[in-house]
């Protein structure tokens, strides 16, 4: 019997459970009481911020069961043929529930064709046909269809509920995180729970040890060791710039995701920023990080001549959009190591 996906597990199934997107649910749910409901819903965001969960909790509040549910992946069903059946299969009244529910996920994968006869289907629906679309390219989407729905934008949510939610999945499947190691999965999972709880599954199946570590963490997802990033961060501020790309060379011998190189500097070099600028952050970052990282990141924030200063930070905020598009990983990283150190 194969293993269930820890997303799947602990996928919410009431409003009140879903993470990060109140400013939707409560509107919903108050759509929902108040016999207002729409006939056409657009929920846009990026992936894994529970579009799709969103949508069966609201289809389950409204009394549609699995039989009048219908889901479709526009990514593979893209087709005018495809749109076409489900117009169709709209004319036949509800098996057991007062409506018949639509989600069609991805649906800014859908052809020109597909979203004309989409349109005609959403401007003349039946009374018991809800549609929910969801996508993570809202732009794609022609104006013609985004105006006939209810729009919803779902946020990102931010490191410390997927933190929260990491720690909390682990407690119940048994396993314990220090703060360290549930911070970078959060960190890992880039804004995504569903891919926070994903890195943590695979590191679960993958440990021995009730107690799971950062080491651990660093080891089984690739990302680097924590001492690397804070070596980088040292010459950086002592402006050693032979030594600061030794440490990238070392990163990318490693086989380091430049891009997870980048964005776990980042967070260390906001870090130093907050602690240096707001000495309310102080105790905050304390919970986040080891009492090591956290010596080493407030002795740079206290030094009044630190070479770590907000240029630095924004500078490598536009390596981390520019490494995608470099032939050379770790050119742009390099490239803005000889501008910050050599001050070109």
């Amino acid at each position: 019997m194969s293993e269930i996906a820890l997303y799947r597990k602990y996928r919410p199934e009431k409003f009140k459970d879903v993470l990060g997107q109140k400013h939707v649910t409560d509107v919903i749910e108050g759509a929902i009481k108040n016999d207002s409901i729409s006939h056409a819903y657009l929920f846009a965001g990026s992936r894994g911020t529970g579009k799709t969960t969103v949508a069966r909790i609201l289809a389950k509040e409204i009394g549609c069961t699995g039989n009048d549910l219908y889901e479709i992946d526009a990514a593979s069903n893209r087709g005018i043929d495809d749109i076409r059946e489900l117009r169709e299969s709209i004319n036949t009244l509800p098996f057991e529930s007062p409506y018949k529910v639509y989600i069609i996920d991805e649906v800014h994968m859908l052809t020109k064709e597909a979203f004309n006869a989409l349109l005609k289907t959403l401007e003349e629906p039946p009374k018991y046909a809800i549609f929910i679309l969801a996508t993570t390219e809202m732009y794609k989407l022609p104006d013609t269809v985004i105006s006939r729905c209810e729009v919803y934008q779902f946020k990102k949510p931010n490191q410390t509920i997927i933190k929260e939610n990491i720690e909390k999945i682990t407690k119940k499947e048994g396993f314990t995180l220090d703060p360290s190691s549930s911070d970078l999965i959060a960190l890992l999972g880039d804004g995504s729970f569903r891919d926070a709880i994903g890195i943590l599954q695979k590191i679960i199946r993958s440990t021995d040890d009730k107690k799971i570590s950062v080491e651990e963490v660093e080891r089984i997802t690739g990302a680097p060791r924590g001492e690397l990033v804070n070596d980088l961060i040292k010459n950086i501020n002592e402006e050693k710039l032979s030594d600061a790309l030794k440490s990238v060379n070392e990163a990318v011998n490693n086989n380091i995701d430049m891009k997870v190189f980048t964005k776990l500097l980042l967070h260390k070099l906001r870090m130093i920023l907050l602690l240096r600028f707001s000495k309310e952050m102080s105790k905050e970052i304390k919970d986040e990080v080891n009492e090591e990282d956290y010596n080493f990141l407030k002795k740079i924030a206290d030094d009044k001549d630190t070479n770590i200063k907000s240029s630095v930070l924004k500078e490598f905020i536009d390596v981390y959009n520019q490494i995608g598009k470099s032939a050379v990983a770790q050119l742009p990283v390099e490239l803005a190591l000889v501008k910050i150190i050599q001050k070109e």
